[in-house]
């Protein structure tokens, strides 16, 4: 099998692209053919060494640009993205191809579907976000704080101001998803879609055609099982993002009212606020991988009170499988990996009396501890490693080459083009915007 993965960023800079490029990794290790496809680099080095083919056009991202204006036309439009897609997947054998998209929201942008519906090879979409049915991708009205149920690019839509930064760049959204919709077709584009969660497919099943078909591939969760806790319970802990759609003052707010001190990880627009208006809260800042899994470990519980869908929140998970209790917001489909009452608490989503009221029950060291060892236990019955993950994107890679071979002819081979065998191996690409790349 060949497996051209697509994605903004060729090396990680969250959830989307270590999914996708962890992924790319697991794949090729079991034998397959990967291409990785992405606009902004550097490509993390492991691909390469792992004998992977990568493309990267080395373009910027917003966060990266240094032109506005130009990244402006990008983001609606990429035309190189389209022009190097189009190159890249010309002539590959539609019995043994699957070109699967993770990202195209950040820099690819919406041109990629011209390129993708022209090449007639079986194509996968994950949803990690919503950007494929909603012009600002989360579903969710920023100014009011609030979760969004207005049909997207509907005239109480288009009249909303729902960005976080301004209506300008809104109306920005609205222009690229109008060239998504009416001149790419991406949202009928692709017959098969993978969802992270149940909450996600009922959230987007509606703003697709009825004949999609859905696979529910949970994303891969990096914890080195460790035994349960033994000690006594540490404190209330919240991992993230410190912004308002997190949740992270109604956590503030809520610790206040049970008594507790609520301990933060992580950075962002909201904290220096929430320092100020709570000097009782712990900041400790952004930590890596392991002093988090660490502070899970000896924490009471985490508390996950995001008042926005969220596709599968890995934070919710990684704290189960560190035997941490976790309170999670009922609006999210975090709610869906915590048995209320056993591994953790639902609590009404922005709701700080709600919450309070959980935070006060786990102040009781005997229920945290049973929380703890039933979070951990259920976790590591069932968990989501990398090897779980492979095994199930792979059998919907093979249901939808089925499905393609149905309905294409046997081809012959493009004129030009050398098979996949004859690809050099981990060969990686740079476009220099001068024809074809180097």
């Amino acid at each position: 099998m060949h497996v051209v993965l697509v994605v903004d960023h060729a090396f990680i800079n969250g959830g989307q692209a270590k999914v996708a490029l962890d992924s790319a990794l697991g794949l090729r290790a079991r034998g397959h053919d990967v291409t990785v496809f992405a606009a902004v680099g550097p490509a993390d080095p492991r691909l390469e060494a792992a004998g992977i083919r990568v493309v990267c056009l080395g373009q910027d991202d917003i966060a990266s640009t240094t032109n506005k204006l130009a990244f402006a036309v990008q983001a609606i439009w990429n035309a190189k993205a389209a022009r190097r897609l189009a190159e890249e997947l010309s002539g590959l054998d539609p019995h043994h191809t699957v070109v699967h998209v993770h990202a195209f929201a950040k820099a690819l942008s919406p041109s990629i579907g011209v390129s993708l519906r022209a090449s007639g090879l079986p194509l996968l979409y994950t949803m990690h976000e919503f950007f494929l049915v909603c012009p600002n991708g989360g579903f969710y009205e920023y100014p009011t704080q609030s979760i969004c149920h207005r049909t997207p690019m509907s005239r109480d839509c288009l009249t909303t101001n729902c960005d976080a930064r301004s209506y300008p760049r809104k109306l920005l959204r609205v222009v690229r998803h109008a060239a998504l919709d009416h001149v790419a077709g991406m949202r009928r584009l692709f017959p098969h879609i993978v969802t992270i969660s149940a909450l996600q497919e009922t959230v987007i099943r509606p703003h697709l055609p009825a004949s999609t078909v859905f696979h529910r591939v949970d994303n891969p969760i990096a914890v080195t099982k460790a035994p349960p806790r033994s000690g006594p319970p540490g404190e209330f802990l919240f991992v993230g993002r410190i912004s308002t759609e997190k949740g992270a003052p109604v956590f503030a707010e809520a610790a206040r009212r049970a008594g507790v001190r609520p301990v933060f990880v992580g950075d962002g627009p909201a904290a220096a606020d929430l320092a100020a208006r709570y000097p009782e809260a712990l900041m400790l800042g952004w930590k890596d991988e392991a002093a988090v899994h660490a502070l899970m470990r000896d924490a009471r519980a985490l508390v996950f009170p995001s008042v926005w869908y969220e596709g599968q929140p890995l934070t919710v998970y990684e704290a189960l499988a560190c035997g941490a209790p976790v309170i999670v917001s009922d609006a999210c489909a975090g709610r869906e990996a915590v048995e209320d009452g056993e591994t953790g608490f639902w609590f009404r989503s922005g709701d700080p009396e709600a919450l309070a009221a959980h935070l006060v029950r786990l102040k009781d060291d005997g229920l945290a501890a049973r929380m703890s060892q039933a979070a951990h236990a259920r976790y590591w019955a069932a968990p989501l490693t990398l090897d779980a993950h492979l095994d199930r994107v792979t059998q919907v890679y093979e249901t939808v080459l089925r499905e393609a071979a149905s309905k294409v002819p046997v081809p012959g081979r493009a004129a030009g083009r050398p098979t996949v065998a004859a690809l050099p191996r981990g060969r990686a690409t740079v476009d220099t915007g001068a024809g074809h790349p180097r």
